[in-house]
């Protein structure tokens, strides 16, 4: 069994055990890992999961397994635990419906109009702007 957390991704830690003589001796600290069946609500299911101490901390402070699993990172997190964060997200959309919400937003013929609309307003303004400008200029040369 391989010693590696499946949440955090901690793993042993390797380094030298120091005597008083000063003679090194490789050594590996191992990470703290229990053996945890959690059960995940939003998909019915229960996994018996290696998990670390500080694994048990991080999922009490982000109010339970599903929202540790959705604030972790992909890398550190095993396929398998992967596969599971990947069920919640697509069970969310699913009950959601966002994935129907996004799809009129990609249009194209939207996009292309928008842009003209603002862009026009934009250039008539700074015209006259700049004629106003112009004899305000002169005038105050003529005065000196």
């Amino acid at each position: 069994m391989s010693q590696v957390c499946e949440l955090t991704g901690k793993r042993p830690a390797y380094g030298n055990k120091v005597s008083h003589s000063n003679i090194k001796t490789r050594t590996r600290w191992m990470p703290n890992l229990k053996a945890k069946k959690i059960e995940i609500p939003e998909l019915k299911l229960t996994y018996s999961l290696l998990l670390s101490a500080r694994a048990f901390r991080t999922i009490d402070k982000a109010g339970g397994i599903t929202a540790a699993l959705m604030n972790a990172k992909d890398e550190v997190l095993s396929p398998r635990l992967l596969k599971v964060k990947r069920a919640i997200h697509r069970s969310r959309v699913k009950a959601t419906g966002t994935a129907k919400v996004a799809a009129p937003k990609h249009v194209a013929g939207a996009k292309a109009a928008a842009p003209a609309k603002v862009a026009a307003p934009a250039k008539a303004a700074k015209a006259p702007a700049k004629a106003k400008a112009a004899p305000a200029a002169k005038a105050t040369k003529a005065k000196k």
